[in-house]
């Protein structure tokens, strides 16, 4: 089901798709600032590079925390990478998925009611019947344990076929993914700009990442696209600490 759009794609463990996580930051890594309104931290440019990573992937995850606030659509905007996709067989846009432990969740929200994708809902296990009451033939609503277990959510995706996925956020669940060692790829656009705001939501919170000074993920690519530089990273291997690596 998925594409490839670069050297160093590919899959996951077979119990589990290959993980890609995407985000755009300031540079002092924050995702937003402290407002109601929205911020901006990429243009045109980027959102179609973002674009294109999505029409290459079989799912879209976001936290429900992103879906309450950000109210997002997870769809392939262009219309040409929409009929590429079904010309090789694949729905027009990948399957759309999110986590929620609360089942907090509004079925009128556009996660929901935007196109025809294919929705998923990763519950908390005491979450479970109230959703599939209120989302009733929207979503599956799965059960993923109590508390959520991340590797059974994955493994749950990898028998429904995706081999692909696209995490998109938030802070929370990009914290979750690296904690647990379960990125495999992170694409992060930074933004010109300071935000310095401490209330404001980062990229990732606290934590003891795997990925630390004996595990340095590997570089594999930069691209200016317009004033935002994109870096891809693939999450490497532990390293010996008679290399040196600085």
């Amino acid at each position: 089901m998925s594409g490839s759009d670069g050297p160093g794609d590919g899959e996951g463990p077979a119990e589990r798709p290959y993980v890609l996580l995407s985000c755009a930051m300031s540079v002092d890594g924050y995702i937003d600032d402290g407002t109601s309104e929205r911020l901006l931290l990429s243009g045109d440019e980027d959102f179609d590079r973002v674009d294109e990573v999505r029409a290459g992937c079989d799912a879209i995850m976001v936290g429900a925390g992103t879906v309450r606030r950000d109210d997002p659509r997870l769809l392939v905007r262009s219309p040409a990478r929409r009929r590429e996709r079904v010309a090789r067989g694949l729905p027009a846009c990948p399957a759309k998925v999110t986590l929620t432990a609360t089942g907090d969740l509004d079925p009128a929200s556009r996660f929901f009611t935007a196109g025809d994708a294919e929705k998923i809902v990763y519950a908390a296990s005491g979450a479970v019947d109230g959703l599939v009451s209120r989302l009733g033939a929207t979503a599956a609503v799965v059960d993923a344990g109590e508390p959520a277990d991340l590797r059974r959510v994955l493994r749950d995706l990898a028998g429904r076929g995706i081999r692909r996925l696209m995490v998109e956020g938030g802070g929370a669940v990009h914290t979750w993914f690296l904690l647990e060692d379960l990125a495999d790829e992170i694409r992060l656009a930074v933004a010109p700009f300071f935000v310095g705001d401490p209330a404001a939501p980062r990229f990732v919170g606290a934590g003891r990442f795997p990925q630390g000074p004996l595990r340095r993920m590997d570089l594999a690519e930069v691209r200016a696209l317009g004033d935002v530089v994109v870096l891809r990273y693939l999450v490497g291997r532990e390293r010996s600490p008679e290399r040196g690596d600085r």
